[in-house]
């Protein structure tokens, strides 16, 4: 680990422009690269105390063992630059995006004398057309096997087009008139060219032009009495119709757009984007990458973008197809001005980058940040799910923690409330690295007077109090009424019952993860000690730097940001949180729909409801006279008075 100190340069050496910079460790590898509008101010931040840097770029500063610059002349400019070094030194403490899956794209290969239509993965290739990305190869064969109807231009690859100008036969496709057959001369490669420039027209949104043209050409054919023809071309409409409706409407006609959204924790970042031409969405992407780097949510879209749009500046005819006049995000980038700039560059025309706040757009945009979150939830799903990966967690977990034993079963705690009220606890509980929902406990938070707990800390000392008298409890075979008694805190005695009911707290955890960070382990380590438990170890996940709190210890233990068992402390926390905000959710609803009505006994919620409907309000149900109440449907004369009895004492 190297001393940042030694690698300093001196202050005067660094220029003050705008440039590019590169930190390599000590085997010449670059292993960060970043921009600034001034080299000498954002590089001194770099350089200061250790300690007061971020975690990640603490570490980053002390792998380096040099450091070197760049000067360029705009700002544009060494955004360019930064993304052609990250994308040629992969450096490991930079943001990637990874593509959460290969996405296939319709493309029309222009390039060639002999355009050809065919699904396409990988890198693009200069000089043809691309339409997506799709989710689904299948998706653009259905597509392209309904197009060819009307734009039967070539799709079949070299060797076949070959062995048909050799034999002078077409192939199948040529015989039912789903290709031109420019292979046999049916058609000369000017006008085949023009065909697949009308199938790239219409894929980029001028669908209405094609329409109206077979509307008239059908018309026409009827007129001659050609009713053959006019069939066909009837058949050939609906095919072009069923691809326009395979592509749903969502924005203004004419409408062009990529609308980003980004879904993240501290350790990653999901994003995903829908590619929306002509008012439609014609594609859908995603990705997932780490946050390796100390970045803010703008600083991530300004990586994005880089990646997204920075290889279409080796694409000469990249134009407005790969980039689009607007560009909506979840967060604007700091630097907006110097990336639609670079993005103008690149389109040869406007680029409008902005965040959605109303409207149809924002409605979309909402849309996309669903399917992101989905994204990370399962990408943190199936990361959790893999064998390996559960295994490497709870051995980095027994390793790190300095556990006696691989911690199989695992319960972790929060707390929710609002302001104090309507406070509840949540435990849930992973075995084998996996949720067993079936074992998850809700706990209703009393506090010493009943009212609840006077903070977090003394909230989480009483759920935990509460679920380990339970255990010991049942450990020792008491009966459904002694748990009661022991979960209030008496000392209950007696002969072992001889029947057992069902043992609900039973199975001890080697490990209990609390949300929080030293406050809240303390608390719980305390409540384990106060009922003589001491084989059960207590950490806490602190949300901030996800943090790893052991009790006793004035300094937290940081897991690597790539462990495995990091990934879990992280998503037991994160479920923790999910069932206790659900339950808390729902405790809040009730109380804030209780009626008067609630505590009249004998009086359910359809009996409730038929009083309401009758006299509007509670207020009205008070004034009203016992008979008037009484002849309400379900009322009786016994419940009605008591009804207005409950009702005359408040």
């Amino acid at each position: 680990m190297a001393d940042p100190s030694t690698y300093r340069p001196k202050p005067g050496e660094i220029p003050t422009s705008p440039g590019v910079y590169r930190f390599r460790d000590a085997h010449r590898r670059v292993i960060y690269v970043g921009k600034a509008k001034n080299l000498r101010a954002r590089l001194s931040n770099y350089f200061q105390n250790v300690a007061a840097l971020h975690p990640r770029t603490a570490q980053m500063v002390t792998t380096a063992a040099s450091v070197e610059w760049t000067v360029v002349a705009t700002e544009v400019e060494s955004l360019a630059l930064e993304y052609s070094w990250i994308k040629e030194y992969d450096p490991r403490f930079n943001v990637k995006y990874r593509d959460d899956k290969s996405y296939p794209y319709l493309a029309v290969t222009m390039s060639e004398e002999i355009p050809r239509v065919q699904v396409m993965r990988g890198q693009k290739r200069k000089g043809n057309r691309y339409f997506g990305p799709y989710s689904h190869a299948w998706a653009i064969r259905e597509t392209v096997d309904l197009l060819l109807r009307v734009f039967p231009i070539r799709s079949c690859s070299k060797g076949v087009y070959r062995r048909a100008q050799q034999t002078g036969r077409p192939c199948l496709l040529g015989y039912i008139d789903k290709c031109a057959a420019p292979c046999v001369d049916r058609i000369s490669a000017e006008d085949h060219r023009d065909l697949a420039e009308d199938l790239c027209a219409f894929m980029a949104g001028e669908t209405g032009q094609a329409v109206k043209r077979l509307e008239r050409e059908m018309k026409q054919a009827s007129a001659e009495l050609d009713f053959e023809r006019a069939a066909r071309l009837r058949d050939d409409l609906g095919a072009l119709r069923r691809v326009v409706e395979k592509n749903a409407v969502v924005l203004p006609d004419g409408t062009n757009a990529d609308v980003f959204a980004m879904a993240a924790d501290e350790l990653e970042a999901s994003v995903q984007v829908f590619h929306v031409r002509g008012g439609r969405i014609r594609g859908q992407r995603g990705w997932v990458t780490e946050r390796v780097e100390d970045v803010t949510d703008a600083e991530l879209v300004e990586r994005l973008l880089e990646q997204v749009y920075g290889d279409l500046t080796e694409d000469e005819d990249a134009g407005t197809d790969a980039v689009p006049k607007e560009i909506v995000v979840p967060v604007l980038p700091e630097n907006l001005s110097e990336i639609e700039a670079w993005l103008r560059g690149i389109r040869g025309a406007a680029v409008r980058i902005h965040v959605a706040q109303r409207g149809d757009k924002r409605a979309l945009a909402e849309t996309v940040e669903q399917n992101a979150k989905q994204a990370l939830a399962l990408h943190k799903t199936r990361r959790a799910g893999d064998l390996t990966a559960r295994s490497a967690a709870l051995s980095e977990l027994t390793e790190h923690l300095g556990l006696a034993e691989s911690p199989l079963r695992i319960e972790c705690y929060d707390i929710s409330h609002t302001s104090g009220t309507e406070q509840v606890g949540s435990m849930v509980v992973f075995e084998d690295g996996i949720p067993r929902k079936s074992e998850y406990r809700h706990f209703v938070v009393r506090g010493p007077d009943g009212t609840g707990a006077r903070d977090d800390t003394e909230a989480m000392n009483e759920v935990l109090t509460r679920r380990f008298r339970r255990y010991l409890a049942e450990r020792d075979g008491m009966s459904a009424d002694e748990l009661d008694a022991v979960e209030d805190g008496e000392q209950v005695g007696g002969p072992v019952p001889a029947t057992r009911e069902k043992r609900r707290f039973a199975y001890p955890p080697q490990l209990v993860v609390v949300d929080g960070g030293a406050p809240q382990v303390a608390a719980a380590h305390q409540a384990l000690a106060d009922l003589g438990i001491t084989d059960v170890a207590v950490v806490g996940l602190a949300k901030r730097l996800e943090e790893v709190w052991l009790p006793g210890e004035d300094f937290p233990a940081v897991l690597p940001r790539t462990s495995d068992g990091l990934f879990l402390l992280q998503r037991l926390r994160d479920e923790a949180h999910r069932f206790a905000i659900t339950h808390h959710r729902k405790r809040r609803g009730k109380g804030m729909t209780r009626s008067a009505l609630d505590a009249v006994p004998g009086l359910g919620p359809s009996r409730q409801a038929s009083l309401l409907k009758e006299f509007g309000s509670v207020r009205a149900l008070r004034e009203a006279e016992v008979e008037e109440i009484a002849r309400v449907k379900g009322i009786g004369p016994a419940l009605a008075a008591s009804v207005a009895a409950h009702l005359g004492e408040r």
